[in-house]
């Protein structure tokens, strides 16, 4: 982004800020307006009272409304000039979660005044869409070359209706007046809203072409491969119809529906033994809806083109099954212990081993598919106790977890991060030694690396108990050497004592070499060292500007080559080595700030249980995440063809920035099938 774009995209939040001033006033008199034809219209005296009493209060709080309302929309503004979220509607911190990504999860955790809160915004929202429809692609698309960017992005719109609503809630939380007044303000404003807002955003567009700003492109993104289809409003079946198409024709989910069949209450009535009608009516209800949320979760993974098609459709065989436990128990898809939840859980996990038809052990798992879907075809009765004898089956039969070598590469990953951990303290001993900072920087270097993981091994060998006396202990040895090494290699103060330079140089380097052969160093770094070590204790020596200004490096990860093997380890340095890129080209703006966008998403912490393509050399690999180390510095991947590959967190987080450690999955596919659900179900409810 240039200096001009952003000069011109703060210049169109001021001139909007200041049309706002505007329009919130025409608003709130229109609403004025709607509320004293509603009064006047009323059916019944309760009806004209409750009509009444909020446009009384809207004249009494008028002025309040347009100074919190304006408050808000500049905060929101501000926000976005400084490159931050929307506000949160209601508690106005940054940022917001917007309410079209709820999860199943968050509904859940609802109390039924929050449902219908949301439910309410969802209403305002379609309504206000609806009239701004139009507009808003055009503003979205000056704000978005206003932003340097050349491809329309929706985000760069800090003025659009979500956000615009947000700070209208913002503002009407600061009143203290009555839930009916608030909720008929909203309900009965939002087509005025709607109204003005289009007006507004054509003022803007008409300031926005003035200025000469030209409107972003729009561009065609394909879905990637490995990601799950958009669960949006606009999401398609194989047939073109909309999903929402695709629901009973007598029964629409909304969040109300879903939230009270998470919580148990449609199902009140059923206990009520004075009323069998309105229990049974309650029963129906829970089985309909149960029906409808299983329905569409199935649809949801037989989408998600993260599995591969085989598999979608051996899992859509399972549908009656799962029909008919819907009926028996409507919240088993939300009880993420229950037994047929797990099944799911467990079958498309596994699913997600596979990139290909062609992988080792894809036709072995579709078999195992098959098997399940005939061994579940038995009376209802007997699903619960067939779905729990599979499970047991299945978690013997992990190809993942059950990896023969797993168990050894974990304890010896544990060993590595242990022994790693213990040198970087004794770095720090020998670092906090006053004869340390005049050494030359090839011996700090080489106490605070290589020497450091010798001594932390010879420290972990005394403590397993070795036999040998405290004063034999090599631990205690190789730590006693640091004096004459130190003194050794400073020609200024060895000149000065030749006679004990001579005599103590052998057993030095006698004992230097058993300690780098306890761990194994390679005799070549090893020599390499001996050899510099051998100049500078030369009396004619003079030190290399270069080594004796270099910094100290801390010990990197050591570990032995035996360890490597049994673990799978990838070489930090090894993956360093290879560069990021191949052909050097002109650097595009926009892949720029998509890279960007990634690589913040990259930054967050890996979840055991994630699966990652994994890119070694030419090899691509599908691994899981199934250990991390207790203090988060070894990674242990798995693979479903049996191999193993353990990472430094160094090195993991290197392999993410060059794009050769993606994130296929970190949560299960069912919680996103499940997820879609609820969206669909807040997409419903604005509709109603």
């Amino acid at each position: 982004m240039n200096a001009h774009a952003d000069s011109m995209f703060d210049a169109c939040l001021k001139e909007a800020l200041v049309l706002s001033a505007d329009w919130v006033p025409r608003w709130l008199a229109a609403l004025g307006n709607a509320l004293q034809q509603k009064e006047a219209s009323a059916v019944g005296a309760t009806e004209q009272r409750s009509a009444g009493q909020a446009r009384a209060t809207l004249a009494a709080y008028q002025q309040r409304v347009t100074e919190h309302f304006l408050t808000a929309l500049s905060q929101s503004m501000g926000s976005a000039a400084a490159g931050q979220g929307d506000p949160d509607p209601v508690t106005g911190k940054a940022p917001a979660r917007r309410l079209d990504t709820l999860s199943l999860d968050d509904l859940e955790l609802m109390d039924h005044q929050q449902v219908q809160h949301t439910v309410e915004l969802a209403r305002i929202q379609q309504v206000v869409k609806m009239a701004v429809e139009e507009e808003l692609v055009l503003l979205d698309a000056r704000l978005s070359s206003a932003r340097g960017l050349t491809v329309v992005s929706s985000k760069a719109n800090p003025l659009h209706p979500e956000a615009i609503i947000g700070a209208l809630i913002r503002a009407l939380s600061k009143l203290h007046i009555e839930d009916d007044v608030r909720v008929q303000w909203l309900h009965i404003g939002a087509l005025p809203l709607g109204q003005e807002l289009r007006r507004f955003y054509r003022q803007l567009v008409d300031l926005l072409d003035r200025w000469g700003v030209q409107p972003a492109g729009y561009k065609v993104v394909q879905t990637p491969v490995g990601k799950p289809a958009d669960r949006g409003a606009s999401r398609s079946s194989e047939d073109g119809l909309p999903m929402a198409a695709m629901t009973s024709k007598n029964e629409l989910l909304t969040l109300d529906h879903l939230h009270q069949l998470l919580v148990g209450n449609v199902a009140r009535g059923s206990n009520d033994a004075t009323d069998p009608s309105r229990a049974l009516e309650a029963n129906a209800m829970v089985r309909t809806l149960a029906v409808e949320v299983v329905t569409l979760m199935l649809r949801g993974i037989a989408e998600d083109v993260r599995l591969l098609g085989p598999v979608r459709e051996l899992l859509l065989r399972l549908k009656p099954v799962l029909l008919a436990l819907a009926r028996n128990d409507p919240r088993f898809f939300a009880d993420r212990s229950n037994p047929a939840r797990r099944l799911l859980d467990v079958l498309t996990e596994r699913a997600l081993a596979f990139k290909s038809e062609q992988d080792a052990g894809f036709q072995a798992y579709v078999q195992q598919l098959r098997t399940i879907e005939q061994d579940l075809q038995v009376p209802a009765s007997q699903l619960s106790q067939r779905i729990g004898e599979l499970l047991a089956r299945l978690g013997r039969t992990d190809p993942v977890t059950q990896a023969p070598a797993r168990g050894l590469a974990m304890q010896t990953l544990v060993k590595v991060e242990q022994r790693n951990l213990l040198a970087e303290r004794v770095a720090s001993e020998i670092q906090a030694r006053n004869d340390f900072a005049r050494a030359p920087g090839v011996v700090r270097r080489f106490l605070t690396g290589a020497w450091a993981q010798v001594v932390a091994q010879a420290r972990i060998r005394a403590q397993a108990g070795d036999g040998l006396t405290p004063g034999d202990a090599p631990a205690l040895r190789y730590m006693d050497v640091l004096p004459d090494l130190l003194w050794s290699s400073q020609h200024e103060l060895a000149s000065l004592n030749r006679p004990r330079l001579v005599k103590i140089i052998p057993g030095l380097l006698r004992t230097l070499r058993e300690g780098l052969d306890s761990i194994d160093y390679p005799r070549a770094q090893a020599d390499s060292f001996f050899q510099a070590l051998m100049e500078l204790q030369e009396p004619a020596y003079k030190p290399r500007r270069d080594e004796d200004e270099a910094g100290i490096d801390l010990p990197d990860t050591w570990v032995h080559p035996v360890e490597a093997r049994d673990s799978g380890f990838m070489d930090d340095l090894r993956i360093e080595s290879q560069p990021g890129f191949q052909d050097t080209e002109p650097m595009d703006p926009d892949w720029l700030r998509q890279r960007q966008t990634e690589t913040t998403s990259n930054s967050r912490p890996l979840a055991v249980g994630t699966w990652v393509d994994l890119r070694d050399g030419d090899e691509d690999l599908r691994c899981q995440l199934t250990w991390a180390s207790p203090h988060g510095t070894m990674f242990l991947f798995n693979a479903a063809n049996g191999r193993s590959v353990s990472l430094t967190l160094r090195g993991l987080e290197r392999l993410r920035e060059m794009g050769r450690l993606k994130v296929v999955a970190d949560h299960g596919l069912v919680d996103d099938a499940l997820n879609a659900v609820t969206r669909q179900a807040f997409l419903n409810s604005g509709r109603l």
